[in-house]
């Protein structure tokens, strides 16, 4: 691509070169892949199909289940793609896969943060949680957090169509991701990083700042508690879930942040495996797959009892 003024492709240079190790690691993303279809997809069936999980809480979470199948189908099969045939992805395939990470990556920040709400209302306002979870609320909620990422990712996305790429067209990374293609540009990208910086810093402050008061609220009522036992279960749960935030965060701002800082393929492919693929994976078993309701449901779901069939009430 040498004297070239622009770019019709880009060739995907991710994971090793070894044919072995190529193979070993398609099996490892396949085997994840399908378990997180499969466990988000679980989820999603027992919630609608269980009146007993017809609530704000569990509400929510059918929302992240879904948004981790999309979150996870918009890196996994193109990376499973580019360690056994082609590496090469078009212009176009490229700006849209930056566009699909970006919008499904914020969606999910912000729902995490409305979870995180969630139990806050049910922890600390017990009396009205009823209320402050209506449907409407939880509709405007989820709402919101979609509305956030289209904003965010369109933002984001629209100057990278303007990009012209002069010397290279080799991505070194197994998916297309922001900072990866605006480091090949030959042309000016300070407005476009600065546009950058400014809504990720936002937008992440401010979703992670109502994770982290909500779970303050949270300590501070449980450790107020008469109950040793609740205590004990309030704090595993509410511990699992804000690691799960924390590898999150810091994975997406070190992936993001630290591209210009110190650039390391394998420490930047590790990170993105991190936020874009483990995660998804993980959050059905960490918000889900604990609870104990969840796992009656999904014993009677595999033992063919009978389930309530009609729709969530909030949906």
């Amino acid at each position: 691509m040498e004297n070239q003024t622009s770019a019709t492709y880009f060739v995907l240079l991710g994971f090793s070169e070894n044919p072995v190790i190529r193979i070993f690691l398609f099996l490892i993303f396949l085997c994840i892949y399908a378990a997180t279809l499969m466990g988000n997809v679980v989820i999603l069936m027992v919630i609608r199909g269980d009146a007993h999980l017809h609530s704000p809480m569990y509400f929510l979470l059918s929302h992240l289940s879904f948004l981790d199948v999309c979150f996870s189908s918009v890196t996994v099969p193109r990376a499973l793609m580019s360690l056994c045939s082609s590496r090469t992805i078009s212009y176009y395939g490229c700006i849209a896969q930056i566009l699909f990470i970006a919008l499904t990556g914020c969606t999910e920040v912000f729902l995490l943060s409305a979870m995180a709400y969630d139990r806050y209302a049910a922890i600390c306002k017990p009396l009205y949680y009823a209320q402050i979870m209506n449907r409407e609320f939880c509709r405007g909620l989820v709402g919101g957090s979609w509305a956030m990422g289209f904003t965010y990712s369109l933002i984001n996305t629209s100057p990278l169509l303007k990009l012209v790429f002069c010397h290279s067209n080799i991505i070194r990374h197994f998916s297309c991701e922001f900072p990866s293609l605006v480091a090949l540009s030959c042309t000016n990208t300070f407005t476009i990083w600065v546009t950058f910086y400014i809504t990720f810093t936002t937008l992440g402050l401010l979703s992670f700042s109502i994770i982290l008061v909500s779970y303050i609220y949270i300590i501070s009522t449980v450790l107020k508690m008469h109950s040793a036992e609740a205590k004990r279960k309030t704090f595993s749960t509410c511990s699992s879930h804000f690691i799960v935030v924390v590898l999150y965060y810091s994975s997406g701002c070190f992936r993001y942040f630290g591209s210009n800082l110190a650039s390391s393929v394998v420490l930047d492919e590790l990170l993105s495996i991190q936020y874009s693929i483990a995660t998804p994976l993980l959050n059905p078993i960490i918000y889900s797959l604990k609870t104990r309701t969840v796992k009656e449901a999904i014993k009677n779901l595999l033992g063919h009892k009978p389930l309530i069939s009609h729709y969530m009430s909030y949906t």
